[in-house]
């Protein structure tokens, strides 16, 4: 019942056309800034050394942000002179290790003076390392290993790190240390120490250079200890390289480095030579690669560089370029002393992943050599107010301030890397302070932003080694050194917060930003940061974003007035690309701030007045829409497209950044316990408040999508093409902003389900809603049809187990509505508040009260009826049923039914589709004729509620049968509330209910309204048609009765019989003549009615007749197809007396049947009606004896005249009687004196007549009567006539009796009769007939 409401829902074709909007712009965000890697990789360009070099703070890549001193309590462990002191970061777990002696510290530096202590072991402690522990080895509580390195043992304990709430609403970790028991003796000192994802722990030794496994396991086997360090170097390497000679002993490992993602590491040798390798079965590795000649082989890819020269070329460090830094294969990066930087690539996977250890593993190739910046201002230079951009702020292509002595590197000593981020340590001119060489993607320079073309190019040393160049611009980064107290004494990237991890993690289906585009990544989380622990504490380092750099300009606006810095910021990063950042400045931002920032932070608002000047730079920089007319053969027609202003490109920008985590995320993953959220709730938060934030500033300031007064100088009216693109523009806006409106919502309301634990709230919903979800996404939650109904379901689930937990529905309502309104509409709530309603009856032991709530729940139902699920509706009306609520059990259903057709196209069906059968019930009738037409499913809707009704009826009925007063009371009050309705179509549902239950003669007593229509509408049927006749004579109209029982008895759509159809067409002509004269003065009409009636009853009983002559011919004749035909149509329909005559009696040679239709047509034909009596003579006498013949004759003629004497046409009695005399003429001996005139008189014809004929015959003389024997066998016929007639007489005396004439007669006829013995007995029999006259009469 929910697909065809129309709810106040959401627009969703609007939704999904902005949707496609956002979706747009995820594939532009990933295609603006390339994949770093593939610059590195670009044909032609084997090294490089393009850089930006900014003397001010604004384009610096990176600022200092805090110094952390070492905690005084440190300080009192140093208690002499010759202490063995050293240190270094931990940022997995948020500490630096400090090392005093044999004595370890953990400074916990997010805290800032926490420490902690180990000092369970002798000796001194050199080198501390955090690694993952093997799984299954420990208890769950530890997550991490902390490696101890000593000259004579290597230590393992446990770590047990998690979050708690720190200062400002940060995380930070606290530890706990476990003493696993677990150390190894060691014959030289471990001074790198790396892990595997899977927990193998690598080393290399300081003394021999060799590399090295700790080996651990949880108890002690047959062929292993619990711990042994197993050395790699000497045997037990798998390598493809065939061993010619043994390592050289000066040429040490002296740093190990672990790919945790490709499940590979290096090793980093004293000669700056690179080895790979792959962790095999337990306890081995194997050797991939050695790459010795570094040296050789940056100097062919850039040669005749400065840089590159074997007094500063010596490789520092290792840092592995991860597969979410880059996509093109780019796996390893080695840093020299100098600052070149050398990138290797994995040759035979452009991906470099390697899930297998057995698979051929790809070697490493050098593809890339990038030279350090030449033109580095010193530290102290860095403060100089110059700028190349004017007013203080960076143009696009920065030119280097004059200087006369560009700062030149060569002795970097620590360095880190992430996301294409790289700083490294170089001591400084001064004791106590070091340089930081700073590096970042310049995104003005390799992005594509839509900037302003420069007007001249920065001069640029060409690359060395570069060939013709590739369309593609070349690696740009932005570069700076940086001045830091103390000596460096490691570095490392601040770990980003846990739950920023899924910002950049591929969502399915939706194309990624490569982690470089701090474009697209800086509305959603903190700067990056690095850790540089120093003699005298941490430095924290923070990327400088985009966003950080606008808002610097935006102050200076704000405080010189100077709008210069904005135009070249516009310049530098395109138009859409500032009004986005402008955008998040003017509304606020959950990461505005370039201080210490929570994941789930509030939001941060600029000064007011700084706002303003982002919400003034947002108006101008988006310029105006603009209309592009489509041109057809060099003429305009009229079309075109609107060019989208930056205000609007920049919104929408702004605002796919913003749900970008989230949109093509599904909703739900299953786990162990069943479905539980996908998206993280701190992710679901931050959008939440963004959006919130965006939606709000827009909702305050919206006239800046209007234009603005003086936009079209010097014209009254914009131009009709200028008219269509605002128009278009403000479209689109609005579309967006509707879609802004319903993320919020959207967000809201998923939090609110997680809330109420999500998982359980599916497992509550049908199988169908469950699917939905398991497959669901964010974004067609919010814009498609399966996401509303998704919605609606789990919102039924929430409200369900309020109610059932007995609370109150207003206060969850009225939180749906305030957060997510359009997921709970008002008809929503009213549901809800009824469902409440119907609980307080449940509950209730007043009477009254218990009406009075389920008269309010009622009420409210009938309010949110088309909005209202069918399972629901039947639940409530079960409800109803059991607490005995006859007015809703009946009226709300039928209130459903009217709602769910409002556009009356169910009514419309019902009108104009043929019925299969008027048994509607059961889904049977209308409901399967026309499958396609688009009226049937508000049809199946109506029947359904209908269906609830009779439901209701038949449930209040059988309470009643128990013979409770109440119940009887209630069950009356449903049936009349069922008779009360005005819904024809339900009343029609409602006869075939009562009917189909045996209760036709009690409905026909109500007579309720629409009954007769009822029983008159189409389809006709038989049961209809018999009730019919009988409700007109119920109802005092016999004529009516008449005229439908006439219909039955001719119609030939009803299986029938020829009994029955006679005697519908008898019971016709008795309600007929039952019509009163005066009834409607339609006296005539009537009358002439009643004759057809009579004549065709007349009709249909000679077709019976037939019928009966020629069924046990068709027994006796079952080979005759056409007999069977013909005696089959007798049953099927009446035929009239000539189609009787002509089709059955003449062809069939039916003589009987042939009277019989002269009879009762009155049709006169003398001849045709002789000539069936001569044949039915002449068959009676044919073949027999004369004596036989009499009893032939006989059983013939007296069953013909009986039926038909008195009629002309079908019995001509003077020619019967000739008949008969003449076969006594011909048979004197045979036939007795009396026999003719007998059975004359069994046919029924009065004596005087029989005399007549018989007197006319004696008088006529005409042969065969002439002669004079047959004179006296008429005679004596005679003689008999008048002595039957006499004791007739005297038995039952009749009106008329011609004594006179007959005493007359008797005289005439014994004069003329001849004497002698043969008369003898006809003489006496006059006298007696003449003494007995003359005595009585």
């Amino acid at each position: 019942m929910q697909s065809h409401t129309t709810p106040p829902s959401p627009d969703l074709p609007l939704l999904q056309g902005a949707s496609q909007v956002i979706q747009d712009y995820f594939a532009k965000d990933s295609q603006v800034i390339p994949d770093i890697g593939e610059l590195l990789v670009l044909p032609g360009a084997p090294s490089s050394a393009s850089y930006s070099v900014s003397p001010d703070d604004y384009r610096v890549p990176f600022q200092k942000r805090r110094l952390i001193a070492i905690p005084e309590g440190l300080f009192q462990f140093y208690n002499t002179t010759d202490v063995v002191s050293h240190m270094g970061l931990l940022s997995g777990i948020e500490r630096v290790w400090i090392a005093i002696d044999h004595k370890l510290f953990l400074w916990d530096y997010v805290e800032g003076q926490d420490l902690s202590s180990f000092v369970d072991q002798p000796d001194v402690i050199t080198h501390v390392a955090i690694v993952n522990p093997k799984p299954g080895v420990f208890v769950d509580e530890i997550n991490y290993l902390l490696i101890l390195c000593t000259p004579l043992t290597v230590i393992l304990l446990g770590v047990s790190a998690t979050d708690v709430l720190g200062p400002n609403r940060t995380t930070r970790k606290e530890i706990k240390l476990f003493d696993l028991d677990m150390s190894v003796p060691c014959d030289a000192e471990m001074v790198s120490v790396a892990g595997t994802a899977d927990g193998r722990i690598f080393m290399a030794g300081s003394q021999d250079g060799h590399l090295y496994e700790l080996h651990y396991q949880e108890k002690e086997g047959w062929f292993g200890r619990r711990v042994q360090l197993i050395n790699h170097s000497v045997g037990s390497v798998q390598s493809f390289l065939p061993r010619i000679t043994s390592p050289r002993a000066e040429d040490r490992i002296v740093s190990v480095v672990s790919d945790l993602s490709r499940n590979i590491f290096y090793t980093l040798t004293a000669n700056s030579t690179i080895s790979m390798y792959y962790p095999t079965s337990n306890k081995s590795v194997q050797l991939s690669q050695t790459i010795q000649n570094t040296y050789k082989l940056a100097q062919e890819k850039a040669p005749g560089s400065p840089a590159i020269t074997p007094k500063h070329f010596h490789v520092i460090a290792l840092h592995v370029i991860t597969q979410e830094e880059t996509r093109s294969g780019v796996q390893l990066m080695a840093i020299t002393m100098n600052g070149v930087r050398l990138y290797f690539s994995s040759s035979a996977s452009p991906y470099g992943y390697y899930p297998a250890a057995t698979r051929l593993q790809p070697h490493l190739q050098l593809v890339h050599v990038r030279l350090p910046p030449t033109n580095l201002l010193h530290p102290d230079e860095q403060s100089n107010p110059y700028f190349s951009g004017g007013a203080g702020y960076p143009s696009r292509y920065p030119q280097a301030p004059p200087t006369s002595r560009p700062y030149v590197l060569s002795e970097l000593e620590n360095s880190a890397h992430a996301a294409g981020l790289t700083i490294a340590a170089h001591p400084g001119d001064t004791d106590g302070t070091d340089f930081l060489l700073c590096m970042s993607p310049d995104l003005t320079r390799i992005g594509v932003l839509g900037q302003t073309p420069p007007q001249t190019s920065q001069p640029t040393a060409p690359p060395f080694g570069v060939g013709a160049g590739s369309q593609r611009p070349p690696l740009t980064e932005r570069a700076a050194l940086l001045a830091i107290p103390g000596r460096t004494w490691g570095m490392a990237a601040l770990p980003r917060p846990r739950n920023a991890i899924p910002l950049t993690s591929p969502a399915p289906n939706t194309p990624m930003p490569v982690v470089t585009n701090e474009l697209a990544y800086q509305f959603l989380e903190p700067p990056r940061q690095f850790l540089v622990l120093t003699n005298v504490g941490i430095t924290v380092l923070a990327k400088r974003r985009a966003l950080d750099w606008l808002r610097d300009a935006i102050e200076e606006v704000q405080a010189e007035g100077n709008v210069q810095p904005i135009i070249d910021f516009r310049d530098s990063f395109g138009r859409d690309q500032t009004c986005a950042m402008l955008l998040a400045l003017a509304s606020g931002n959950t990461f505005l701030e370039f201080g210490e920032q929570s994941i789930s932070g509030s939001i941060t608002n600029l000064a007011p007045e700084l706002t303003n000047v982002a919400k003034q730079a947002f108006y101008d920089c988006g310029e105006r829409p603009m209309w592009a007319e489509r041109m057809t053969y060099g003429a305009g027609d009229g079309s075109g497209t609107a060019l989208f202003s930056g205000r609007r490109e920049g919104f929408a920008l702004y605002f796919a950044r913003l749900v970008r985590p989230i949109w093509r995320s599904k909703l739900i993953k299953p786990v162990a316990s069943g479905p539980q959220s996908n998206i993280p709730e701190e992710i679901l938060l931050i959008v939440q408040r963004n959006l919130f934030a965006l939606h709000g500033f827009l909702e305050g300031n919206p006239h800046l999508f209007h234009s603005a007064t003086g936009d079209y100088s010097g014209a009254r009216a914009a131009p009709t093409s200028d008219q269509e693109a605002w128009k278009a523009e403000q479209k689109s806006v609005a579309d967006l902003q509707a879609l802004l409106a319903r993320t919020i919502e959207a967000v809201s309301f998923f939090l609110l389900l997680i809330d109420h634990r999500i998982g359980e709230l599916i497992g509550q919903t049908d199988a169908t809603t469950q699917r939905l979800i398991a497959s669901m996404t964010f974004e067609e939650l919010i814009t498609g049809q399966n996401g509303v109904a998704a919605s609606r379901a789990l919102v039924n689930v929430i409200i369900d187990q309020q109610i059932g937990q007995q609370i109150a529905v207003d206060t969850i309502s009225d939180i749906l509505q305030t957060r997510c309104g359009s997921f709970c509409s008002t008809d929503d709530v009213m549901l809800y508040k009824a469902k409440e309603s119907v609980r307080r009856a449940v509950e209730s032991r007043n009477p009254q009260e218990r009406q009075g709530f389920l008269g309010e729940s009622l009420r409210l139902f009938m309010k949110g009826a088309r909005i209202m699920e069918f399972d629901k509706l039947r639940e409530v009306i079960g409800d109803y049923q059991q607490l005995d609520f006859a007015k809703g059990a009946i009226e709300l259903p039928l209130y459903c039914a009217e709602a769910l057709d409002a556009d009356g196209l169910g009514k419309e069906y019902w009108q104009t589709v043929p019925s299969e059968s008027s048994r509607l019930l059961g889904g049977q009738g209308r409901s399967n004729n026309a499958p396609d037409d688009p009226r049937r499913p508000a049809w199946d809707r109506r029947v359904q509620c209908y269906d609830l009704v009779l439901d209701s009826l038949e449930t209040l009925e059988n309470k009643a049968s128990s013979g409770d007063d109440a119940a009887e009371r209630v069950r009356a009050h449903a049936y009349e509330l069922a008779f009360a309705s005005a819904d024809e179509i339900f009343h029609s549902r409602l006869y075939e209910w009562l009917i189909s239950r045996g209760l036709a003669d009690e409905l026909l007593g109500m007579r309720p309204p629409y009954l007769q229509a009822y029983l008159q509408c189409e389809p006709r049927t038989l049961d209809k048609y018999q009730l019919l006749w009988q409700f007109y004579i119920k109802d005092g109209q016999p004529l009516r009765a008449a005229e439908v029982l006439a219909t039955l008895a001719e119609s030939s759509e009803f299986s029938l019989s020829l009994s029955q159809r006679i005697e519908y067409l008898t019971l016709a002509v008795g309600n007929a003549k039952s019509h009163p004269v005066s009834a409607g003065g339609k006296h005539e009409s009537a009358i002439s009615f009643l004759t057809d009636l009579e004549e065709k009853l007349e009709v249909s009983q000679v077709q019976l007749e037939i019928f009966h002559t020629l069924s046990p011919r068709l027994q006796s004749q079952p080979s005759d197809p056409d007999l069977r035909e013909k005696v089959e149509l007798l049953e099927r329909g009446l035929f009239n007396i000539t189609e009787l005559y002509q089709v059955y009696a003449e062809p069939y040679d039916l003589l009987t049947i042939k009277l019989l239709v002269l009879h009762v047509s009155q049709h006169q034909d003398e001849g045709l009606v002789k000539d069936i009596w001569n044949r039915i003579f002449h068959e009676s006498v044919q073949g027999v004896s004369p004596a036989e013949a009499l009893d032939c004759i006989q059983g013939k003629i007296v069953p013909l005249g009986q039926r038909f004497h008195g009629s002309e046409s079908s019995f001509p009695f003077k020619h019967i009687a000739r008949l008969l005399v003449e076969f006594q003429l011909a048979n004197t001996e045979a036939v007795p004196p009396g026999w003719v005139v007998r059975v004359l008189a069994r046919c029924g014809i009065p004596y005087v007549e029989i005399w007549d004929v018989f007197h006319q015959m004696y008088e006529s003389q005409v042969p065969p009567f002439s002669s004079q024997s047959a004179v006296q066998i008429l005679s004596a016929a005679i003689c008999v006539l008048f002595q039957d007639w006499l004791e007739a007489e005297k038995r039952s005396p009749g009106e008329y009796f011609p004594a006179d004439r007959i005493d007359s007669a008797v005289d005439l006829y014994l004069k003329e009769l001849e004497t002698g013995d043969a008369q003898k007995a006809t003489r006496e029999g006059y006298e007696r007939v003449r003494r007995e006259l003359r005595r009585s009469w």
